[in-house]
Parts: structure tokens; sequence; C-alpha cells
């Protein structure tokens, strides 16, 4: 099980140096890979009465494909994850274009994580229809893969038409594997819908619930889907993560130890709301959780 920082997008500041010492530290305790949350814009609450989103206008967010260039020129092994980005808000070709560029830039370190999200004030200044990002998530991912995988593309579906055009430079990795969100933090254990898409598209998938939440059950659910779909749920990878300010350390290898039972081949340390003070801070929280976890 390898095992992943989650990067402290709302805590770790505007400083370049801050981000960059993170990384690296990241990478110099030996860790796999570092994993970025995704949001263009927040919304200002003052005047959003009915608002029940985790992030405001308040919330600092790094854009995850420019932080991944730069930390491209800082790094050489940690690979790069998105978790999630919000896959419905974006224009489809300009995200094959820029996660190629990344993938090259990196030496094949890119992992994208999509999701549908959550944010309508976010859609809405992006120009996305929000009410029918569901539906048009799947034809995404496929027209991605189309990119990743040919010089010219020619596709023409519900949401998309691309008339012999491609993605030049390619990505090292043809296609970049896609994992897909599943679960939220209010409702943690995934629906059979959101399931069987994992099934049927994802390279893998980032639950949201705990080890308590139904987690065996939910993996067993997925294995069978993935059988329905014609897929071996064994390739299927799946990355949970820990909360640094949900226990002890005996807590977080109890977890560690509970997702590796339930077939997790990822693990990421998440140090946010924490409470710590300092982007040293979360240094020194990702050294601890290493030392004891591995």
């Amino acid at each position: 099980m390898k095992t992943g920082v989650v990067f402290p997008q709302t805590e770790i500041g505007a400083d370049p140096a801050a981000v960059r010492d993170y990384a690296q530290a990241a990478e110099e305790l030996g860790y796999a890979h570092l994993m970025v949350y995704d949001h263009v814009l927040g919304a200002d609450t003052s005047h959003h009465a009915d608002w029940q989103g985790s992030y405001t206008s308040e919330s600092m967010f790094h854009e995850p494909f420019v932080l991944f260039g730069y930390l491209a020129g800082i790094t050489t092994k940690l690979e790069m994850v998105t978790a999630v980005l919000i896959l419905g808000q974006r224009q489809t070709a300009l995200v094959a274009k820029q996660a190629a560029e990344v993938d090259l830039l990196t030496g094949g370190r890119l992992r994208l994580g999509v999701g549908v999200g959550w944010n309508h004030v976010e859609y809405e200044a992006l120009n996305q229809e929000f009410g029918n990002r569901g539906r048009r998530y799947a034809e995404q991912i496929n027209l991605l893969r189309e990119f990743w995988t040919k010089d010219v593309v020619n596709f023409e579906g519900q949401y998309h038409k691309v008339d012999h055009a491609g993605v030049n430079p390619q990505p090292v990795q043809r296609p970049i594997p896609i994992w897909m969100g599943a679960g939220a933090r209010a409702n943690p254990v995934p629906t059979d819908r959101v399931l069987k898409r994992v099934a049927r598209l994802a390279d893998g998938w980032f639950p949201q619930m705990q080890p308590g939440d139904g987690a065996k059950e939910t993996v067993e659910r997925l294995r069978i889907f993935a059988s329905e779909a014609g897929r071996d749920a064994a390739q299927i990878g799946m990355e949970p993560r820990i909360n640094l300010a949900d226990g002890n350390p005996e807590f977080w290898q109890g977890q560690a130890r509970a997702w590796q039972e339930l077939g997790a081949t990822h693990v990421s340390i998440n140090t946010m709301r924490a409470g710590l003070n300092s982007p040293q801070d979360h240094i020194n929280a990702i050294q601890q959780f290493k030392e004891v976890v591995g």
C-alpha cells in the first residue's frame, strides 16, 4: 500500500517557498504521492444565505495544474494526484491538454482524480451547466482517453464534438490514469449509481468513508459491479484518507491496517483541520505520520 500526503491547500499559505519546502519534504520523507484538492472560486457567503458548502471565498486553493507545473521542476519522484479535479466545470479538451503537459513535464507522474463537484456558484462563474454535470461526466472521461491515446481525434457525443483535432505534445502515460471521487463528507457511503460508474469507467477511486462506515460492504458492492461490467475489481485502485485530527498515532496505525485489509492500494494523510498553525507544522505532522505508519 503506497502512502501519500494531502497537500494542505487551505492552510499552506501563498508563499512559494512554503509550497516548495512542503513538497520536497514529502518526497524526502519517502512519500509516494502528493494529493491536491480543487476549487477555482469560492463563494462569498454573505451573498448566499443558504450556503452549505465546506469552502468559501475565504478558503485558499492553489490551482492544481499550475501547481503541478511548478512542482515538476523541483521534485523527481513524487506522483502528482488530483482528488478531485471538478471535471464538469472545465472544458474537456483543455483538461486533456493541461493534464498531458503535466504528465510530460513530470515524466509520467500524474494521476488524475476527477469528480462532479457540488459548488453551483463556481459552475455558473465558469459558464458550465450545473444540472447536467453527472450526465456529462462519463462522456468527458471517454473523450479524455481519446485525446491521450490518439494523435488525432474525431468524436461526436451528446455534449462534445471534436472534428479531427489532437493534443500535442502527448502525455508519457497513454492514457493517464483516471480515478474517481465517491461519496461526500455529508454522505460518505457512495450510492450504487456512483459505484457502478467507478466500476465501469475508473482506474481507481477515493472513498470518503471510514472503515467503520460500511466500508467492507461498499467494497464488496464495487466488486460485484465490476464483475457485472466485465472488469476485474482487483485492477481498480482504492485510496482512502486518514485525518490527522481524528485520533492519535495508535488510531492512525489502526486505520491504515483496516484499509489495507479492505484492499486499499494507496492511503494518504490529511493534516488540515488539525489546528496546525504553519507550513512547518504540517511538515512535522507528515514526518510523525511516516514514522508511525511507514
